[in-house]
């Protein structure tokens, strides 16, 4: 039976690292939820290591810059790891392909510095996306058309954010996994990094190694996020005991439990045991709270 957890401290004891999400979790887009950053510092005072992962389609270093002017002060965390730092990797490891980069200008931090030939996406190797170029207004039926001939002349998707919408502030934005769902649908080929791929996991426990000066295990980690399909799976498929925090994008449909009902989670959870088989759930919690 799901525990619905008072707050993480009646499991905080159980784990040495907590492998945390951001948006949904830390901050809503626009600003930090002041219990979870109270959350996150009182594991660290008590011992515990946390590592920040995130979807993010950029470099880690935005991503701090993000969480500073949320007001996420940095004593809530040890390090922040981002799906742009895996893509990047990948990237180099390829070898100076020819690639075309599709999302927003604001991402584009992704690409720079690295030894590529950017070109139009008619000559690209790889069609790299972060995300819609303008997710405020666009959708991914927008794109059918320039994915449509992606798919004709073979082209692989390169997906940096596999997360398929994210809230900010009471908004739902559609992001590349949306874009990279459709690709697969129309029967082209997605290369993702990011949850639930298992690329980011390793490099998330190979930091926590480094914080803590000797080996940490996937046993020793806790997954904690709000997305079903990145969240949850990714600790389901990476063997990792995970807290699911409800009242992040799913918000909208807990209503009830907010109102103490608790079998107000008995759809929720009937969908997440049929998208992540097989995870040690832990616990649930409306939101992030010690």
């Amino acid at each position: 039976m799901t525990v619905l957890l008072d707050g993480i401290s009646q499991i905080a004891g159980r784990h040495r690292l907590w492998l945390c999400d951001v948006w949904g979790v830390v901050h809503n887009g626009i600003a930090a939820y002041a219990p979870a950053v109270e959350a996150l510092q009182r594991f660290r005072r008590e011992g515990g290591i946390v590592v920040l992962i995130t979807n993010a389609p950029r470099p880690f270093e935005p991503v701090v810059a993000q969480l500073d002017r949320m007001g996420v002060p940095r004593d809530a965390y040890d390090r922040v790891l981002a799906s742009g730092d895996v893509m990047r990797r990948l990237v180099v490891e390829h070898g100076h392909p020819a690639v075309h980069f599709l999302g927003p200008a604001r991402d584009r931090g992704l690409i720079e510095g690295l030894d590529i030939a950017e070109v139009g996406i008619g000559e690209a190797e790889i069609v790299l996306c972060t995300g819609l170029m303008d997710d405020l207004t666009e959708t991914p039926d927008d794109y059918q058309p320039m994915l449509r001939r992606m798919m004709d002349k073979g082209q692989i998707l390169y997906c940096a954010n596999p997360d398929k919408v994210v809230q900010k502030g009471d908004r739902l934005l559609y992001c590349a996994g949306a874009l990279a769902e459709l690709y697969e649908q129309l029967g082209g080929e997605v290369v993702f990094t990011g949850k639930p791929d298992p690329l980011i996991y390793e490099d998330a426990l190979a930091l926590a190694r480094d914080i803590a000066g000797e080996p940490i295990s996937k046993d020793e980690a806790l997954a904690i996020g709000d997305g079903m399909e990145t969240d949850m799976r990714g600790a389901a498929l990476n063997g990792i005991d995970a807290v699911f925090i409800a009242g992040g994008i799913h918000a909208h449909e807990l209503e009830e439990l907010h109102q103490g009902k608790a079998d107000a989670l008995d759809p929720l959870l009937a969908r997440l045991e049929e998208v992540a088989p097989g995870l040690r759930l832990k616990g649930v919690l409306p939101d992030l709270r010690w």
